[in-house]
């Protein structure tokens, strides 16, 4: 009579996590498309306000080599508090 419980409890939670899952994947393909277009491989911070992508650069860095890195480094270590011991 128990193994009956178990097993009947064991298919209603797997029906629901069945149920579930299809409800996330339906709710994902909605979000996905934004005004009809659908970008896939673009992060949501490189879309514009209209929802399209950007076509600028966002970061530029300049190189540096390595012992001005730690020249600057040093000075910073130097001009914070309690940096001088």
């Amino acid at each position: 009579m128990l193994q009956i419980l178990y097993i009947t409890a064991f298919a209603a939670l797997s029906l629901l996590a069945i149920a579930n899952l299809i409800r996330s994947m339906a709710a994902l393909a909605r979000t996905e498309t934004v005004r009809g277009r659908v970008y896939r491989n673009v992060h949501p911070e490189l879309l514009d306000e209209t929802g399209k992508p950007t076509r600028e650069p966002l970061l530029v860095m300049k190189s540096l080599d390595l012992d001005e890195a730690r020249e600057r480094l040093d000075r910073m270590f130097e001009a914070s508090p309690g940096g001088e011991s």
